[in-house]
């Protein structure tokens, strides 16, 4: 049969069923649009939740640990004789958590096209001296145009310029929280107790909130020059050296690569931090499984209100029968039916999800904790309305399908007869 005639025998169906073909309709435009919001949402919170932490960690990180000395006394002196060994409570061998060559070791890794930047990083102990109080608390020494670069350091500096780290000597950044604590603020100095037993005087000239209250009450930031000037080291002294690449899934082979040529300890970014990449693909897996559920809804509908259409318009089924349409003409005109309520569904679907996507990636929402973040986070990301769209069709069409296929067996001599 002639393709615009199907084209026409289905539209008049559907003009036939009009109140049920717009609950099919808003069926499938409802799921799409949830299906779309949902996973913009999900997608973006999955964003801010891991970038609090995923942001501020090298892919590659480059450091010393404390082990006790591989080679002991006793052993050396027992060495060709039959005899074992067994040593207890083994003290760490006198070596400083520096990396030995940390120049050149930067200037080899900055030649390695993986490789988007190198920061070096100093990280040591010391305590906030309040009155008589005294409070833990770690100082980074940083390279600050460098590690601005690589991990958006002045995205979380929520007072003073982090500039002022390399201009200003003996300076600090403090965590928000713990300048809480000594009801410290910028331009006022501190005192700072170093691991040797000195105090130090540094002046605040910024404060940092990364959105984790327990690190921001210890975690601050100097210089380079400062960290090596409280551990009264030279400027070649740097305990870390931390790695961004192109592309972070290579970061397990990277950092084993890098740990056996340079003698150092390496920690990858998955390693790291297995419990957030575990806790994303969790609730990407949830939103997936709410949206598909939506969709496979909106499909029984579609199949219902066919079932109920193909019931009632037996006799218009027998009579194309009877006229000369064939089996598979009749099929295909169900089916048309059924991708027309996904088509036109699944387009209002993804333009209600965009346009609710957007209204709440517009509404206001201040956390405490996290001062640059100001409306909900919102993930625009095409795939979703690719995967929306694409289900929305294959769902449409499983549910016109199996009717169709049912309409299209129908003995059009049983019906008339039983007229």
């Amino acid at each position: 049969m002639m393709t615009p005639l199907l084209y026409s025998v289905a539209y008049s169906l559907l003009r036939a069923r009009g109140r049920q073909t717009l609950v099919a309709a808003i069926g499938v435009t409802f799921s799409i649009t949830m299906f779309i919001t949902l996973l913009s949402f999900m997608s973006g919170l999955n964003q801010l939740l891991d970038g609090l932490v995923l942001n501020r960690t090298p892919h590659v990180r480059l450091y010393n640990e404390l082990k006790p000395a591989p080679h002991q006394p006793i052993d050396l002196y027992s060495r060709g004789r039959r005899q074992h060994n067994f040593i207890h409570s083994i003290k760490p061998s006198n070596e400083l958590p520096r990396i030995r060559n940390s120049a050149a070791v930067m200037a080899a890794i900055r030649l390695d096209p993986r490789v988007l930047g190198v920061a070096p990083k100093i990280q040591t102990q010391v305590f906030y001296n309040v009155g008589t109080l005294t409070l833990n608390g770690t100082i980074s020494g940083i390279a600050v145009e460098e590690e601005n670069a690589l991990f958006a350091f002045s995205d979380y500096v929520v007072a003073g310029n982090f500039l002022s780290l390399k201009t200003v000597p003996n300076s600090i950044i403090l965590g928000k929280g713990a300048a809480d604590l000594m009801l410290t603020d910028l331009g006022d100095v501190i005192q700072v107790t170093t691991p040797r037993g000195e105090r130090v005087q540094l002046k605040v000239v910024g404060l940092f909130q990364s959105g984790l209250l327990e690190i921001d009450k210890v975690q601050s930031y100097t210089s380079l020059a400062t960290a090596q000037k409280l551990l009264g080291e030279s400027s070649q002294y740097v305990t870390d050296i931390q790695v961004k690449l192109h592309d972070r899934a290579l970061a397990p082979a990277v950092a084993q690569e890098y740990q056996q040529l340079y003698e150092v300890e390496a920690l990858d970014i998955q390693t790291a931090n297995s419990e957030f990449e575990t806790g994303t693909f969790v609730r990407t897996l949830i939103s997936y499984a709410v949206g598909i559920t939506l969709l496979t809804v909106a499909g029984f509908g579609i199949y219902n209100i066919l079932n109920m259409m193909i019931y009632e318009k037996m006799d218009t089924i027998a009579i194309l029968k009877a006229v000369g349409f064939s089996g598979q003409d009749v099929q295909r005109i169900f089916v048309l039916v059924a991708l027309s309520i996904g088509v036109f569904g699944g387009a209002l679907g993804l333009v209600g999800g965009l346009g609710l996507s957007a209204l709440i990636g517009q509404l206001p929402f201040h956390p405490a904790s996290l001062p640059t973040v100001h409306t909900y986070p919102i993930d625009f990301n095409p795939v979703f309305y690719g995967i929306a769209g694409v289900f929305a069709l294959i769902t449409t069409f499983l549910a016109g399908y199996f009717p169709a296929r049912k309409a299209s067996q129908i003995d059009p001599v049983i019906i008339i007869r039983g007229k």
